[in-house]
């Protein structure tokens, strides 16, 4: 394999030189921005011998660098080993930045190259402006990996299936109102969508195209006068597209999208998010056209649920809190009798268990199943290599979630399969206290995700801890599990909570080689009263999982919280025991008892 990549490195630089090509990027996404990306796209993995998520390659006449992040050194040192390829920590002082290396390594006057399809149209405008200054130019026209790809898998085929609007809630013409009102209140006469959960959710399309998200690879174009969608036409039977055809959208094929655009009379004022669109369809846009830059009508919709999204949530996690409830079943029978349990075999039991409940689909992303040590890594994948045996001691992170036709789910707990130390004890219910806090917080209508983060860290702040990630991000309904506009986290997002979005709240504390501890529940923003100074919201918390009180040291919650963690664990039990069988509703009655 490490021969094949050298060779490949070989063939790409030779391509490099024929178009006069000084530095090729190839990053790690598609031309829809994708988090997860259908094999076609994975143009870095195939060339670099590389498999984690997330990385930049970029090649040289002299030299290759890729650029991973902490979750991915141990692996990419491997793979990358004897193959030509330099790896770069991202985020150690130490380490460039891939502009950086690329300034400190090309002379004036040369050419930097990338495939303009599978870079966002910001990211190239921000690239571009660097590299000017510096007197090099950027080519974004460039898509050397197609020729040099010989057996490159092909765009996915797959037939899509609609959500029907009893799940929407609304249908497609009434969306497609709505966007377009919003389009008329921007200032805009026309929008082009090109990420896949916008387009997903604009035409109560799924799929099965993206690994985790239930998406269909295609763009669309929106405007008063016509609605286009652009998708490869085996995707489509002719019920759908009969049914799109009445709801006022005319059907175009994939490839079609940028000669659509290049026609667009001069003078059209085009709506286009910047860093949800490929640079590659930004620049079909004729320059006689006003572009209007933002997040799309369609994304603030999708973000605010309807009742019926809502209602559907709420169906789903009672499933998923079914099949969680049945694996912590497993798991301590399992440590209890000595059984062979790793991360792998767990995480798989957790998605059998899923994959038997009504209106399943598919997990929503990779479970991060870590035990011990491995439960401190933020984003830890286990792989053959690195499964651990669990044993009856120790944390154990668990982080999963399911895609059912009525809506997507994302949880984690933290159990002890074993007896809790003291240390275990005060971090985890640390970390309670701020999901709680979280949780049971009233505010004005008009906040940000950024004004409310504190409180998921104070109570880890008073004791000199810190987690780095965000506390909350939005989920989308039978859509990405990772969605915005919305979040919750210390970065400024001008975005503000409104009512019916869906959020996570995950607030974590990790011990490098010890443990980790992250507890995550999903919640819905709601009105909750208005008052002489205005309107307030609240949350209300829809993940229905039991969490470990052995981990709890109760003389460290106030009364409130006290009260908050008992009312939810009667909730718990109160709509999950109905499904379960006696046995299962008696376990569960003694891990949700008052504390």
């Amino acid at each position: 394999m490490k021969k094949m990549i050298r060779e490949r490195m070989t063939i790409l630089r030779e391509a490099m030189k024929k178009v006069g090509i000084d530095a090729y990027i190839i990053p790690s996404s598609d031309p829809h921005m994708s988090e997860y990306v259908p094999e076609r796209w994975k143009s870095r993995q195939w060339l670099s011998g590389f498999t984690g998520s997330a990385g930049t390659l970029v090649v040289t006449a002299g030299k290759a660098g890729l650029w991973t992040d902490s979750r991915y050194f141990l692996q990419a040192t491997g793979q990358l080993e004897d193959t030509g390829i330099d790896l770069y920590r991202m985020a150690l002082p130490e380490t460039p930045t891939v502009t950086d290396f690329i300034l400190y390594e090309l002379k004036k006057g040369s050419t930097v190259g990338l495939d303009g399809q599978t870079y966002s149209a910001a990211d190239a405008r921000t690239l571009t402006n660097v590299l000017n200054k510096r007197g090099l130019a950027l080519n974004t026209s460039v898509d050397l990996i197609d020729d040099i790809w010989k057996d490159r898998p092909p765009a996915p085929q797959s037939k899509l299936f609609e959500l029907p609007v009893g799940m929407a809630g609304r249908s497609v013409r009434d969306k497609l109102d709505e966007v377009n009102n919003r389009l008329l209140h921007a200032g805009a006469d026309c929008l082009v969508l090109c990420a896949l959960d916008e387009i997903a959710w604009t035409f109560n399309i799924r799929g099965n195209d993206v690994a985790y998200n239930p998406v269909v690879v295609s763009y669309a174009f929106v405007s008063e006068n016509e609605t286009v969608l652009f998708i490869h036409p085996g995707k489509l039977t002719p019920d759908i597209s009969g049914r799109l055809k009445k709801e006022g959208v005319a059907l175009a094929g994939y490839t079609e999208i940028a000669p659509y655009l290049s026609r667009l009379p001069e003078g059209t004022r085009i709506f286009v998010d910047m860093n949800r669109t490929n640079a590659a369809l930004f620049h079909a846009i004729p320059s006689g056209c006003d572009v209007i830059e933002g997040i799309t009508p369609a994304n603030r919709l999708k973000s605010i649920k309807n009742e019926t999204e809502i209602e559907g949530f709420r169906h789903a996690l009672v499933k998923d809190g079914v099949a969680l409830t049945r694996f912590y079943i497993w798991l301590e029978r399992q440590m209890a009798t000595g059984g062979m349990v790793t991360e792998l075999s767990a995480a798989e039991k957790l998605t059998s268990l899923r994959a038997g409940q009504p209106l399943y689909i598919s997990d929503s992303f990779n479970t991060i199943s870590g035990y011990a040590g491995h439960g401190a890594i933020v984003h830890y994948n286990a792989t053959p290599e690195t499964d651990a045996t669990l044993k009856p001691e120790g944390l154990f992170l668990m982080d999963s979630g399911g895609q059912y036709m009525d809506g997507t789910t994302d949880i984690t707990r933290t159990v002890c399969l074993g007896e809790p130390i003291e240390a275990m004890k005060k971090d985890f219910t640390r970390v309670l206290k701020g999901h709680i806090c979280l949780a049971k917080c009233k505010f004005p209508a008009g906040t940000r995700g950024s004004q409310l983060d504190i409180l998921a860290r104070k109570a880890l702040w008073d004791s000199g801890i810190q987690y780095m990630h965000g506390t909350g991000h939005g989920i989308g309904h039978c859509l990405n599990v990772h969605e915005g506009p919305q979040s919750i986290r210390m970065e400024e997002n001008p975005v503000v909570l409104q009512p019916g979005m869906v959020l996570s709240n995950e607030p974590g504390m990790y011990r490098i080689n010890e443990y980790g501890i992250r507890t995550e529940n999903m919640m819905a923003v709601r009105e909750d009263s208005e008052t002489e100074y205005g309107k307030f919201l609240s949350f209300e918390t829809l993940t229905l999982c039991y969490m470990d009180t052995r981990l709890v040291m109760a003389s460290m919650l106030s009364v409130r919280e006290r009260l908050w963690l008992n009312n939810y664990h009667q909730t718990v039990y109160e709509k999950l025991s109905p499904h379960l069988a006696k046995e299962e509703a008696e376990w569960l009655k003694g891990k949700t008892k008052e504390i």
